[in-house]
């Protein structure tokens, strides 16, 4: 069986951006997994990676190390409605920018969408309806 280990992020930041997400969502270090250029977080059944600049020399991918654009989309589901709308300003209190407000989708989710300090882009759904 295949399953999704991790979703990895470069970052500039390598303390500030893993700590953004473990403080707004409770997630916890993969501490035998630091090392200078990655940090991993737990974040249910699978987790989130996040390499400094320098692994893009690593993974010989040196000639992509300037990304434009958005690139990805992370995804965060919580319990509830009210989650939705608690979590959203404590994310922009951290440093996230809002890029919509709380809403309903026409597949009956509720959600937000945010950028996170380094403009990556990341939702809180509500799956419930």
């Amino acid at each position: 069986m295949t399953t999704l280990s991790y979703v990895n992020v470069f970052t500039h930041d390598l303390q500030k951006l893993p700590d953004f997400y473990m403080t707004l969502f409770g997630f916890t270090e993969v501490e035998e997994m630091r090392s200078p250029i990655f940090r991993g977080i737990r974040a249910g059944d699978c987790k989130i990676g996040f390499n400094a600049q320098d692994a893009y020399g690593l993974l010989k991918l040196d000639a992509f190390a300037a990304p434009t654009g958005v690139k990805f989309l992370l995804n965060f589901d919580v319990d509830s409605r009210a989650d939705v709308d608690r979590i959203t300003p404590l994310a922009i209190e951290q440093g996230a920018t809002l890029v919509k407000p709380p809403y309903d989708t026409y597949y009956h989710w509720y959600q937000s969408v945010l950028f996170d300090p380094e403009g990556n882009v990341f939702r809180i759904n509500y799956a419930g309806g």
